[in-house]
């Protein structure tokens, strides 16, 4: 297949997809790579949380997969930094009871000291020291990080100009 063709394809799957948050159900079926990985995210957070503890997803995108934890709302917090999904938290999270805070800066959350016994944050920045404030003694912090060159292949296939990017 041409780059021509991938990219007339690309184009018509930016305007059928609808993104909203980090809802990503129109793949769903198409996009294996979460399936090889040798954890599950979600089961970790569970092994760890129960309904007492306070929870803060830094960089929550839209909020679907904090709300798909079921975790009491009173007992959850959530930030996220990139405007669009800062509007759509306040619609979401907001009505909910959730402790909703626009924050795009991982070394000033504005959150109290040892607010949280558990934070979450999927792919997010994140600054340690400010984890450690925020974080109750005993706390946890998980976090599932992706690299800089996460389909790296794809990106200069669609976007050759990128190249360098990786490389800086």
């Amino acid at each position: 297949m041409k780059r021509t063709e991938l990219k007339a394809i690309w184009r018509n799957e930016e305007k059928v997809a609808h993104i909203h948050g980090w809802d990503f159900s129109h793949i769903h079926g198409r996009y294996e790579e979460e399936m090889d990985l040798p954890w599950d995210y979600e089961k970790i957070i569970k092994r760890y949380l129960n309904d007492d503890m306070n929870i803060l997803d830094y960089d929550t995108g839209g909020g679907e997969f904090l709300l798909s934890l079921k975790h009491p709302f009173h007992k959850t917090a959530a930030t996220e930094g990139y405007q669009p999904n800062v509007e759509l938290c306040k619609e979401r999270l907001v009505p909910l009871g959730i402790a909703f805070r626009e924050c795009d800066n991982p070394t000033n959350i504005p959150f109290e000291n040892e607010s949280f016994d558990v934070i979450i944050n999927r792919h997010g920045d994140f600054n340690a020291e400010e984890l450690y404030r925020l974080l109750k003694k005993g706390g946890i912090f998980i976090t599932e990080q992706v690299g800089g060159d996460n389909d790296r292949d794809l990106v200069e296939m669609v976007l050759p100009i990128q190249r360098n990017h990786f490389l800086t």
